[in-house]
């Protein structure tokens, strides 16, 4: 094992045992933000999954994270268990999701944009206009939060926890996945679909499986939503929702598999870093983020991985240089 390998294990053990302990000083309010940015990461790792690995554009992924809220909300006030509403919404989620790729077979680009786009606005329709189910614009209010292990969730920092633990075993689920066959395949359709399909890759299914995974994960983001605000109403469920998603996956870096952290971390918890600015500090975040973008289309991690892409070469040829040295001197 490198040198290297140890200081990615390191940095991980002391990030996670950070997420862990420090929030325990934390008041209602910043436990609150912490546990909205490992939600919106699990909704912005489904995105990542479609666009960033799949390669497939989507502005729909607010929707289905509405759909897992609004499943929660109603199952939960009727007295089902939270994790009966999480097996209700990933499958919802995954077979909506499953259908709404159907078109990324036939169009790509702003074409399955705009698609895509329609699908959330029809959402946003349902949900706002829907009231025997959703109570339209009035909401469902008074969501409870579960017990977990017969351990209450009630009080901020418990849920935070829930929330942290949802956000750790997806990320397993994730890490698996894109190391699988499935994630190599992935990659392989968002870089030449039609060397893909000559290499014998389903490119149908796999198109239809990107769309339906990511579509689960935000489900299982709205799931964890719904008991966070413990009130669930059609506004935060609009096209701006699925916008800030987008934002977070090519700031963090799309395609990375930490981008939909740091692009969450940005999002979420930059805005509140930021008011001390006082009226100030939206033009500054949204300063921020178009240098960002301008400096590094390829987000935050792209600037690393391309710092380490050059050291990496600078290395190369030195050493080339050594051993062309070494030849020219031989006897």
């Amino acid at each position: 094992m490198t040198a290297a390998k140890y200081w990615q294990i390191g940095f991980g053990i002391v990030a996670i045992a950070a997420l862990i302990l420090v929030p325990m000083n934390f008041n209602r309010y910043g436990l609150f933000i912490l546990s909205q940015w490992a939600v919106m990461t699990i909704a912005a790792m489904g995105l990542n999954l479609t666009l960033g690995y799949a390669g497939q554009v989507s502005l729909a992924q607010g929707a289905f994270v509405g759909i897992g809220a609004y499943a929660a909300a109603i199952m939960t006030s009727n007295g089902l268990p939270l994790i009966a509403a999480l097996g209700v919404a990933i499958v919802l989620c995954f077979a909506v999701g499953w259908i709404l790729g159907y078109p990324a077979l036939r169009v790509q680009h702003h074409y399955l944009a705009f698609v895509t786009l329609a699908f959330s606005t029809l959402a946003f329709l349902v949900f706002r206009n829907e009231d025997w189910l959703t109570k339209g614009i009035y909401g469902i209010s008074n969501i409870p939060r579960p017990e977990i292990f017969g351990f209450p969730t009630r009080r901020p920092l418990p849920f935070y926890y829930l929330c942290l633990g949802s956000l750790g075993l997806v990320s397993l689920a994730v890490w698996w996945l894109i190391r699988s066959p499935w994630g190599r395949a992935f990659v392989a359709l968002r870089e030449n679909p039609i060397r893909a399909l000559s290499l014998g890759i389903d490119t149908r299914r796999y198109t239809l499986m990107a769309f339906a995974i990511g579509s689960a994960l935000g489900g299982v983001a709205g799931t964890l939503y719904a008991p966070l605000t413990q009130y669930v109403d059609p506004v935060p469920f609009s096209l701006a929702l699925s916008l800030d998603l987008l934002m977070m996956v090519i700031v963090g870096g799309a395609g990375f598999f930490f981008g939909p952290f740091l692009g969450a971390m940005i999002a979420v918890l930059l805005p509140e870093w930021l008011r001390f600015t006082q009226g100030y500090y939206l033009m500054i975040y949204a300063v921020a983020v178009i240098v960002l973008l301008i400096y590094s289309p390829t987000g935050i991690l792209g600037i690393l991985d391309r710092f380490l892409a050059e050291r990496r070469t600078k290395v190369a040829s030195a050493l080339r240089g050594v051993a062309k040295s070494k030849l020219e001197t031989a006897p």
